[in-house]
């Protein structure tokens, strides 16, 4: 329920100067007052303006000359970002339940900041506990307008768009972050589905179907059931369309998402320390139904597939051991060098059911896959590897547009010899070196349309572009920056597939016919940075 506002979040620059003519008129003068060494990010907090109002202001410290361009934008951007989110922890510390926020350079930006920043997850039981997570109000410092795409060419409803789409942004990632910081016992498969279910009621366009193991059989899905057998807890294959296209029968893209919902390592067990992390290997189911979730809610005008194989990877008498040989869907024979690595098994059957099953122009699967990608970038980059340099540049501008940053990694063929199988196609696993990359090269067997070395196609052209992402380093943060990058499962790369799809350099590719290659129809075209455009009234939102 909406309430008066009782504070603001106001940006002041190095000379005292606030851009926003909806701020408070002496906030200045109480910035100069204060001493502030114009720092960037200096907090100050005042009591009592315009009566009872409490006001944080943030500063954006000493300009720098402009240079202009793409990578300025993004550092504009990234400011709005930080200083909402610290205004955030700022204002809710000093007990406000509704605030306004001042937008910067970038609203949209400032609204995610803010929202991300404004996360709160916890079970605790204590009357100050269950006080945090009570909602708190966000608005839009001088929002004068519902926004529409009939008033989005005017400057209010422009940026009450922008706000109201960075605030969905937000949303999606927070939801993420509160699915993988669930404990196990609370998100199965079972519930991860009906927990889906209810997330998605009254979005239109979007039908959801859980499959069973009857139905996984009746695919020959063996790689993906093989995870599942040592679990009580049945597994689940998550299906999910969403139709946003003025053609419904538009070809789609496809997102993957890697569902363990406890990796526990099988037979070939994990070491007890830091095994409860291993509630979040359903990371890539987690940001893929978010950021589906977001795309449907701001009813961007694609068709979308989500794939999503859920179970747990548990040891018992039933499991799968070392040494087993599993069939999947494709009729690739795979030895399961070790139970552990297990997320490419069930992403096996996955990826090639959506891409064998609805031919999509481009696939994207997220996965916690390899340590070895928390070694080789840590947590500041996901790992792509992708076929297609157009999609790589689309994943790349959409990343550096929402600062939820990715690197390219090498897909390359010379890897296939450490996982080739002894007597079967493939192995699970490829050995200690480049594991990240042996991993990935695994995975592109699976994708149908896709050229494998020393197959029977290998002067045919590829018929799908298609990108994989690790996310193992970017699933958690072990402490804060202090802004919207918050201790804890980081919900990423959320933001990242959602300005993805929503780009128009993303929707224009979608109309290139699936026997056609996609890089050649992609020639024709610049590669733009991502900019959201909706066919929504966003006013509810």
């Amino acid at each position: 329920m909406s309430t008066t506002p009782d504070a603001y979040y106001v940006a002041v620059a190095a000379d005292g100067s606030v851009a926003s003519s909806a701020a408070p008129s002496q906030i200045s003068e109480l910035w100069k007052a204060s001493r502030a060494k114009d720092k960037a990010g200096e907090t100050r907090v005042f009591y009592g303006v315009e009566g009872d109002k409490t006001v944080v202001a943030v500063g954006t410290g000493k300009a720098k000359a402009r240079k202009g361009g793409e990578a300025e934008e993004n550092a504009l951007k990234e400011q709005a970002r930080k200083t909402a989110a610290m205004a955030t922890h700022a204002l809710k510390a000093a007990g406000s339940k509704h605030f306004l926020v001042d937008p910067l350079a970038s609203p949209h930006s400032a609204a995610v900041g803010a929202t991300l920043a404004n996360h709160v997850w916890n079970l605790k039981t204590t009357s100050d506990a269950k006080a945090k997570l009570e909602p708190v109000e966000i608005g839009l410092l001088g929002d004068r307008a519902a926004p529409t795409l009939e008033s989005e060419q005017a400057s209010e409803g422009r940026i009450a768009l922008d706000w109201e789409t960075g605030k969905v942004y937000g949303q999606a990632q927070n939801f993420a972050r509160v699915l993988m910081e669930t404990p196990a016992n609370r998100m199965t498969p079972t519930i991860f589905c009906e927990t889906a279910k209810k997330q998605f009621e009254g979005l239109e366009n979007v039908t959801m179907e859980a499959h069973d193991l009857a139905w996984a059989e009746s695919r020959k899905m063996g790689s993906f059931i093989s995870v599942s057998r040592g679990s009580d807890e049945p597994l689940r294959f998550l299906e999910l369309h969403y139709k946003g296209a003025a053609d419904k029968d538009e070809q789609p893209i496809a997102f993957v998402g890697k569902g363990i919902t406890f990796d526990s390592g099988g037979i070939s067990l994990k070491p007890g320390a830091g095994m409860k992390e291993m509630r979040a290997d359903m990371g890539g189911a987690a940001t893929t139904l978010a950021a589906t979730w977001a795309i449907a809610k701001l009813r961007i005008p694609i068709n979308l597939v989500l794939c999503i194989p859920l179970t747990e990877n548990m040891p018992s008498g039933k499991a799968t051991k070392p040494g087993d040989v599993v069939v999947a869907g494709n009729g690739v024979t795979i030895e399961v060098d070790n139970t552990d690595a297990e997320g490419r098994l069930a992403l096996a059957d996955a990826l090639y059911y959506a891409s064998s099953q609805y031919k999509p122009s481009t696939i994207v699967d997220v996965a916690t896959l390899t340590g070895a990608m928390m070694i080789a970038l840590g947590n500041q980059f996901t790992g792509v590897f992708t076929n297609s340099d157009s999609l790589w540049s689309e994943l790349d501008a959409a990343g550096n547009a929402e600062r939820d940053r990715v690197w390219r990694m090498p897909l390359d063929e010379g890897y296939t010899s450490q996982i080739n199988g002894t007597g079967m196609d493939l192995c699970n696993t490829g050995g200690r070196l480049g594991g990240a990359c042996t991993a990935a090269i695994f995975l592109k067997r699976f994708v149908d349309g896709l050229i494998v070395d020393g197959s029977d196609n290998e002067n045919q052209d590829e018929l799908i572009r298609w990108a994989h992402l690790d996310i193992a380093g970017t699933m958690d943060l072990a402490r804060g920056d202090g802004s919207y990058n918050l201790a804890g499962m980081t919900g990423r790369p959320v933001r990242t597939l959602v300005e993805f799809a929503s780009s128009p350099a993303g929707n224009d590719d979608l109309k290139s016919s699936h026997h056609q290659r996609p890089s050649a129809a992609l020639k024709k075209r610049e590669v733009r940075p991502a900019r959201r455009r909706f066919k929504a009234d966003l006013a509810g939102i």
